[in-house]
C-alpha cells in the first residue's frame, strides 16, 4: 500500500474520530448528565449518558481492555497495511473502523467513560464512533465477501 493510500486511510480515522470528539463536546457541554431532548418524541431522543462498558453497556470497568483492543488495531493495520488490497472500500471502512475506536478511546482516555447520546428508544444509545465503527466493519464485510483477500 503507498503512503498515498495510507495517508487516505488515516484521514479517514482522523476525521471520523474529530467528528465525534466535537459532537461529544457539544453534548457535554450543552446538556447535563440524563438530560434527554426529544426529536422526534415516539422514536428518537439525544439523551446524554456515561459508558464505561462496552455496547448495551457489556464489561462495564473494563477500560483498560478497550483501550487494549482500540490499539491492537492500530498495530494490526500498521503490520498489514503493506499487504492490502487497494479498494476504495476498503480503506474507507478501515479509517470509519479506526476512527471510531480512536474517538471511543480518546473518550475513556480523558474521561473515563464513553459519551453516548443517540437514543433511538428501542435501542442501546450509541455516538458517532459507534456508527464509524459499525460502518467500518460493514464495509470490510461487504469487501471480504465479495472479493477473495489472497493471503
Amino acid at each position: 500500500m503507498s503512503r498515498r493510500i495510507f495517508v487516505q486511510v488515516m484521514s479517514v480515522a482522523v476525521g471520523m474520530a474529530v467528528l465525534d470528539q466535537v459532537s461529544k463536546a457539544i453534548i457535554r457541554h450543552q446538556m447535563t448528565l440524563h438530560e434527554s431532548i426529544p426529536v422526534f418524541s415516539d422514536f428518537f431522543h439525544i439523551t446524554y449518558i456515561l459508558n464505561r462498558g462496552a455496547a448495551f453497556g457489556v464489561l462495564e470497568n473494563q477500560q483498560w481492555l478497550f483501550l487494549l483492543i482500540a490499539f491492537f488495531l492500530f498495530v494490526l493495520y500498521g503490520v498489514f497495511r503493506t499487504k492490502l488490497p487497494s479498494s476504495r472500500l476498503l480503506h474507507v471502512g478501515m479509517g470509519l473502523l479506526l476512527g471510531g475506536a480512536l474517538g471511543n478511546a480518546l473518550d475513556r482516555c480523558i474521561h473515563g467513560a464513553v459519551v453516548d447520546f443517540f437514543d433511538f428508544l428501542i435501542w442501546p444509545v450509541f455516538n458517532l464512533a459507534d456508527v464509524g465503527i459499525v460502518i467500518g466493519v460493514m464495509l470490510l464485510l461487504w469487501y471480504s465477501w465479495h472479493h477473495k483477500i489472497s493471503k
